[in-house]
């Protein structure tokens, strides 16, 4: 049986800390790596911080988690 996605939301996705913490949810460290999760990024409506937020996003595409 498999379990349920449970969802994360991390806000400052793309500072020092939220980029840190994302991979480690991601690879299962956190909650386990028999649980799915869906990651919702959190971050500022400002130009530079959603361009750094997109190459995060790209770089957990790119782990293939």
């Amino acid at each position: 049986m498999t379990k349920a996605p449970m969802r994360v939301a991390v806000t400052g996705a793309a500072g020092q800390i939220g980029y840190a913490l994302l991979f480690r949810i991601a690879s299962g460290e956190m909650l386990g790596k028999d649980q799915p999760v869906i990651l919702q990024l959190l971050e500022i409506p400002d130009e530079k911080a959603q361009k750094a937020l997109k190459g995060v996003m790209m770089e957990l595409e790119d782990c293939a988690f």
